[in-house]
């Protein structure tokens, strides 16, 4: 009930890559291109969650570590993570 295609923010709810096909750039790959979309849709930017061993990998695209989420799918720590153009 909450969703908004036309929002200012473009929500990813997952990004996974099957284990035989790491290493290979292809979640790179897909970030870029969702990335460049929300800007071409004039988004405000991109808002994730992740959990803390991917804090890292996030920031080298830019987004900003904004703390614990209050999110407690699968009752694990997750962290938001925003990249604001």
């Amino acid at each position: 009930s909450m969703h908004d295609e036309n929002g200012d923010w473009q929500m990813i709810f997952g990004l996974n890559t099957l284990p035989d096909y790491q290493k290979n750039g292809y979640a790179a790959k897909i970030m870029n291109v969702m990335i460049n979309m929300a800007r071409q849709e004039n988004r405000k930017g991109l808002v994730l969650t992740c959990k803390d061993r991917l804090v890292p990998y996030y920031s080298k695209f830019g987004f900003k570590n904004e703390g614990v989420s209050s999110s407690v799918h699968g009752g694990v720590v997750w962290y938001q993570m925003r990249l604001e153009f």
